[in-house]
């Protein structure tokens, strides 16, 4: 063979095996799926796939969730998905336990909730949005999981709602809370979480308030049945969720307190699937109907 192309022939013998090798270092661990090592623990790259009975919406073969194991061990970022195949929720792990950055979205695919998990508390920056998009908290926690600094809440509208310095999970200094149209509605002093009732007062509006104090004897907030279920990976009894039900419409959405919906709104639908009220929530209670806007019917 001629020098020349027996050079050529090993120039292009080792670009085939640089690519190869590129190629192999850029699948790095999905080179495997679903393997149990010699002592049966969960190994690599895993994809968790339907059917399964607590999973009863996805389709047969569907892909549910994936990640990596290590030692049986969930181990840096797992992605869950939604029925309809858009990205529910993008957790990292270390050790099995959730730490560091994640992210949560909705059926459609807008962000819900953005922040920074420390085993079993938030630190860091924290942000969630309405379904439309709107921001509605933008809160800051320390190291120990407790809010800290600045705080603000958001009406739907883009409105600020709350806004107050917290320290030590503490409110401390002035609150202010506004309507939705931007009116301010209560300015309270608070010294360590702790209001300072002779400096504080509500605003007498000319306008109804959006959301008014309930009636003892209003209907109490639905209960959650067992066809309603949270985008996140848990519900929290004591927290911010949104349900859904099994065609993924929102079913419920705000504050719940001790399981049961605190502060929020629960949306109802006709036979046909047609949303048709927007009933408003206060202190566990019925208090009036929301105004249905574009948005909500999508």
């Amino acid at each position: 063979m001629h020098p020349f192309r027996r050079t050529l022939l090993h120039a292009l013998g080792a670009l085939v095996l640089l690519v190869q090798t590129a190629v192999a270092q850029a699948h790095a661990g999905r080179d495997t799926l679903n393997i149990l090592d010699a002592q049966g623990r969960k190994q690599g790259w895993w994809q968790v796939t339907a059917p399964k009975v607590e999973k009863p919406d996805y389709d047969a073969g569907q892909l549910i969730e994936e990640g990596r194991y290590a030692d049986s061990r969930r181990t840096g970022r797992w992605t869950r998905y939604w029925p309809n195949g858009k990205v529910m929720s993008e957790i990292t792990y270390e050790a099995g336990r959730p730490k560091g950055r994640y992210a949560i979205y909705y059926p459609t695919g807008k962000l819900e909730e953005q922040g920074t998990w420390d085993m079993d508390r938030n630190t860091g920056t924290f942000k969630r949005w309405h379904p439309n998009g709107q921001l509605s908290q933008d809160f800051v926690f320390d190291q120990y999981g407790l809010r800290d600094g600045l705080q603000r809440y958001y009406h739907e509208n883009g409105q600020v709602e709350v806004e107050v310095a917290v320290h030590d999970g503490k409110e401390d200094g002035t609150l202010k809370r506004y309507h939705a149209n931007g009116e301010l509605q209560q300015v309270a002093q608070f010294n360590e979480g702790v209001i300072n009732a002779e400096n504080s007062r509500y605003i007498r509006s000319v306008k109804r308030p959006e959301a008014p104090a309930p009636s003892p004897s209003a209907q109490p907030a639905p209960a959650r049945s067992e066809q309603e279920a949270p985008n996140a990976a848990l519900f929290r009894e004591n927290g911010h969720n949104t349900l859904y039900d099994k065609q993924l419409r929102i079913t419920q959405q705000g504050e719940f307190k001790s399981g049961q919906l605190w502060k929020g709104k629960v949306y109802r639908y006709d036979r046909a699937g047609l949303l048709f009220r927007i009933e408003v929530y206060q202190e566990g209670r019925y208090v009036g109907n929301a105004v249905i806007e574009d948005e909500d019917r999508r």
